[in-house]
């Protein structure tokens, strides 16, 4: 066996956003992994106040977390949310010629816009459910469509903001709590259906590598709050109670959502299966990442434990950076 090349990984956790708890115990597990994988951590923080922080949680100014990072071989961003997953990272560390694990700008702007998705999806002949955008300043009197409704920040994320509404009395409230959330709301019509989700990253080979499906049990009202997602009670079948069939739907627009959005790093594609086929939820490019999230207990199902997976991630930045030309395009 060769031997291993031990490496500096800067991990990025926390952020500005209402996600800033579940990205720090994203980052903790990555720096417990990149640890035992034998490679050298940087452990970068991002606080509430957009302040870096180092590992000791001393304040850092700008200038000297940007030599921090350009000091390593590779970012692992774990930055969930606005400000983060939304392609903010992301441009940082492009402008910083560091090879980082996830998605590009691109990408992670048009995933964290749930109606960019929606929009993409369709063009892509991916079915999503009937929407509509409501934006500041639009009349709230009375929904748009007939409920039952979902309710949702366009740009949310760990399920912050989101309501299901049985009747128009309760319209005006839910839109109030997605605002709180974000500043333009999606209301779409309630899916009738069981939630399946996959996850899916290209290797260093170029190989785009799926995890096992796995399906997320919900609660009597349909819907997987913030709450059910972070207390335990969350209930997921891995792999999903899927057909053949139904399977190879769900891979299938995930790859063509994969592909479409310009994704890198591992996404994860949420759908809900119905009787009449499969319906787009939404597109997370930077998942919940601790060893019980989904998306690892989803690659440990197929044989890829977290610190492999991580170990994997990390190949693939550096081999695609590799791959790329002097003028950043890939040969």
């Amino acid at each position: 066996m060769a031997e291993h090349t031990r490496r500096r990984i800067a991990v990025i956790g926390g952020g500005r956003s209402d996600e800033h708890d579940v990205s720090l115990a994203s980052a903790a597990a990555a720096v417990r992994a990149v640890s035992a994988n034998g490679d050298e951590v940087v452990a970068l923080t991002v606080g509430r106040d957009g302040r870096w922080r180092g590992t000791g949680r001393e304040a850092l100014p700008t200038a000297v977390a940007v030599r921090h990072l350009t000091a390593c071989d590779v970012a692992l961003p774990l930055l969930h949310g606005v400000d983060g997953e939304d392609g903010a990272v992301a441009g940082l560390l492009t402008m910083l010629g560091l090879p980082f694990v996830g998605s590009p700008v691109r990408a992670g702007a048009l995933a964290m816009d749930k109606w960019a998705t929606k929009l993409l999806a369709e063009a892509a002949g991916i079915a999503t459910a009937p929407a509509v955008l409501v934006r500041r300043g639009d009349d709230v009197g009375a929904p748009p469509l007939a409920p039952p409704l979902v309710v949702k920040p366009t740009t949310g994320g760990s399920s912050n903001g989101v309501t299901r509404v049985a009747t128009g009395a309760d319209f005006r409230t839910a839109v109030a709590a997605a605002r709180a959330a974000g500043e333009d709301v999606l209301v779409e019509s309630f899916v009738a259906g069981r939630e399946v989700d996959i996850a899916l990253f290209r290797d260093r080979d170029g190989l785009l590598r799926a995890g096992a499906t796995l399906e997320v049990g919900v609660a009597a009202d349909g819907v997987f709050d913030r709450d059910r997602k972070y207390d335990g009670t969350a209930e997921f079948t891995v792999p999903a109670r899927v057909s053949p069939v139904e399977h190879a739907a769900v891979d299938r627009a995930a790859r063509l959502l994969y592909a479409a959005l310009g994704c890198s790093g591992v996404a994860r594609f949420d759908f809900f299966v119905t009787a009449d086929g499969i319906v787009l939820n939404e597109v997370n490019t930077t998942p919940g990442f601790t060893e019980q999230s989904q998306v690892p207990r989803m690659y440990a199902a197929v044989g890829l434990p977290y610190g492999d997976l991580v170990t994997e991630l990390v190949e693939a930045a550096l081999a695609e950076r590799g791959a790329a030309g002097s003028d950043g395009t890939v040969s």
